[in-house]
């Protein structure tokens, strides 16, 4: 691996598209170089509905993270979301080749091959194969077979589908944008390298991701990835709410969410307040007490909970949460989120911030950034296997030149 080595993650949301520059230090560190944000609005629930405003997200967000990191950006990890993703878990076994009964790669591949052998529908596309936990002549609980002497071998994975159409959608936008994808990746996963430890995916933890259109779900267990799912349901309703409930414009509804919102009235003071500007031209703002505000948003901060929790128990994982719930994205920044979710599941909960990263870490440690900040350090265990990025030193009058040209 060069000592520069680069690596781009672009989260392109519901609310907002990220662009993330990380540079791979030589002790194999990631230092956040660049960050660049453009507000979406060619998405609804996490799938394109408008190609054009979404490459334009795409673009702005791209060119300010090249500007800050003084490089450009020819190919990135891209992130995916939206209620069209459905996964499963599914099994496969053979039987061991070879006279001495040593596992080979070969062996490894072939299990795995059969495992994803299943029927799926042809407008639907996999995205990932996930090996969970391999089994050697029945013993379980092995990670990496190779080598190991057995009769027979077994693997338990999981599968991730997304509609052709989005994902296709989706390659257009980035493309159009003049960017190469390098692999498209789930959300939740990408989320959860940035804010799960290793002990919390060992004893049982879940992830539930609140962003702008969706909220994500995944469940680990023994170290592997067992479920995910996405709720169709996230941040802008919490602020459509608002905006109904106080009588103000959507943009003021949002405003307000992120500097006064608060999910329990028990931790908001009987005499504080807030201004709250009317619809409609002339009529003056209103000022309003803080605990109404928390009587909106609660409501819709439990339906999630619910939702989720439902859900969970549905899947018979209810009891696979030893090391509780974590909360992250964007949503889950609004106070006192952790305790409703912890009435909820009746678990231990907590936020979880990005880490794992150098560099701007200031702005690029918080919520929103979890799943952006996990697309690249998903992608370094990728370039480790398979090279280097498409990413070279940018000089700046080159950009100067660049907007020259356009204009």
């Amino acid at each position: 691996m060069p000592k520069n080595s680069h690596i781009v993650g672009f989260d392109i949301g519901t609310k907002k598209t990220t662009a993330i520059i990380g540079e791979i230090t030589e002790e194999k560190k990631i230092e956040v170089i660049g960050i660049g944000t453009a507000e979406s609005r060619g998405l609804r629930k996490g799938v394109v509905v408008n190609l054009d405003a979404t490459v334009e997200a795409i673009k702005k967000a791209q060119e300010e993270a090249e500007l800050m990191a003084g490089v450009e950006i020819d190919s990135a990890f891209v992130g995916i979301s939206g209620a069209h993703i459905k996964s499963f878990n599914s099994r496969g076994v053979i039987a061991v080749s070879g006279k001495n009964r040593k596992i080979s790669k070969e062996d490894i591949n072939r299990v795995i091959d059969q495992a994803k052998a299943v029927s799926i529908p042809p407008d639907r596309e996999v995205i990932h194969i996930i090996p969970q936990e391999f089994v050697v002549d029945e013993q379980d609980g092995i990670e990496d077979p190779l080598g190991m002497n057995g009769i027979k071998l077994e693997v338990n994975v999981h599968i991730v589908t997304s509609a052709m159409a989005s994902v296709q959608n989706l390659r257009t936008c980035v493309s159009r944008a003049g960017v190469e994808i390098e692999l498209i990746v789930l959300n939740q996963i990408a989320s959860s390298k940035s804010t799960l430890t290793h002990d919390e995916k060992e004893l049982g933890v879940g992830l539930i991701d609140i962003g702008g259109g969706t909220t994500e779900v995944a469940i680990f267990e023994r170290g592997s990835l067992w479920y995910t799912s996405i709720i169709p349901i996230g941040g802008d309703n919490f602020t459509n709410d608002i905006a109904v409930g106080l009588r103000t414009p959507i943009p003021e509804a949002e405003k307000i969410k992120k500097k006064f919102g608060c999910v329990t009235s028990s931790l908001i003071d009987e005499d504080e307040t807030i201004e709250v500007p009317s619809v409609g031209r002339g009529k003056k703002p209103r000022v309003l007490p803080r605990q109404i505000l928390a009587d909106i948003i609660q409501p819709r901060a439990e339906e999630i909970f619910r939702l989720v929790d439902n859900d969970i128990k549905r899947m018979g994982y209810e009891k696979s949460l030893n090391s509780g719930i974590v909360l992250t994205g964007g949503t889950s920044l609004l106070e006192g989120l952790e305790e409703v979710a912890e009435e909820i599941f009746d678990l231990p909960v907590r936020r979880g911030d990005p880490c794992g990263i150098g560099g701007l870490v200031d702005r690029a440690a918080t919520p929103d950034y979890s799943t952006a900040v996990g697309l690249i350090l998903y992608g370094q265990t990728q370039i480790s296997e398979k090279g280097t990025k498409k990413i070279k030193k940018r000089k700046p009058w080159e950009k100067i030149m660049d907007w020259l040209k356009e204009a």
